[in-house]
Formats: C-alpha cells, structure tokens, sequence
C-alpha cells in the first residue's frame, strides 16, 4: 500500500510519500508545497495545483492528515483550517479516503511518546525510513502521518482478521 502523509501549512505544506508491504516500511518521497504570501484565495489555489501534481505523480492509495489544533489567535487557525480543507480535498477528488489523527497520536506512533518535540519526530522518521532525504520539518512531520496511518491500518486490519 503506497501512503501520503500530509501536514496542512498556508505557507508549507509538508507531504511524504511510504510504501507498506507487511510490517516494512519504505520511503518513495517527500517535499514542500510553497505558497509564499499574497491574497489568501491565491495562495489556496496553489496549494490545490502543487498537491494535485504530487498526487498525479506518486498515486497513493490512501492518505492522512493531521487534525488542527487551535491556535490563539482565531484568524490563523481559520487560515490553517482552510489549507487542510485543500490537504484533504486533493485525494478526496481521487476517490481515497482520508484518515485523520491527533497531534499527540501521530507523535505517539512514532516516536513512542505524544509530548516528543519536532527534531524527536525528525530524527525517528529518519531512524524508520533509513537513507530518506527528507526536505524539511514540515516533510517530516508528513512522513510522520503517513507512518501513523501505516502503523494503525496494519492494526485495524490485524483486528478485523
């Protein structure tokens, strides 16, 4: 199963791509879409446009997301919120179903403890997908929810089985 893990940013959005065969996990890809600054609407559709080719090439067969925490302040959160909104948008449009988790569960899957600090989370994605290039926090962070997704499909799967 080829998964996209993906960390919903306005300015970065971090997207990481992992294949499962069993237990084993493999890195096939990551990297950051960019909108830099401009009118919101503007920056929303590009967003739309680089996931949507980054969907187009790499074919996922499931994806995640992480859920939103609030911010302080209401009018960034709302922004983040709608950056999500495009992270789940794209493998929705493909017909894929997207699974959503908690900050804390992400971290928890990952790294072992869900209080674990970016770098804990970096170093961890690069311990499980050995030789990835990874292109930055916000990948990783992708990666990371990709791995999460990995690791309780193989669990919601074990019990259905």
């Amino acid at each position: 199963m080829r998964v996209m893990g993906l960390d919903p940013g306005l300015r970065a959005l971090g997207w990481g791509v992992i294949e499962t065969s069993g237990s084993r996990l493999t890195h096939v890809a990551n990297g950051i879409c960019r909108t830099g600054t401009g009118p919101l609407g503007s920056r929303l559709v590009s967003l739309f446009e680089q996931l949507s080719e980054v969907w187009e090439r790499h074919s996922p067969d499931a994806a995640a997301v992480e859920h939103t925490f609030v911010n302080k302040d209401g009018a960034s959160t709302l922004k983040l919120g709608q950056a999500r909104g495009i992270a789940m948008l794209v493998p929705a449009r493909a017909g894929v179903e997207v699974g959503e988790y908690a900050p804390n569960a992400v971290k928890k899957a990952v790294v072992g403890v869900g209080h674990a600090d970016k770098r804990q989370i970096e170093h961890m994605v690069r311990l499980q997908l050995p030789g990835a290039q990874i292109s930055g926090q916000d990948a990783a962070d992708a990666l990371a929810v990709a791995i999460c997704h990995a690791h309780m499909s193989q669990s919601r799967a074990l019990v259905m089985a």
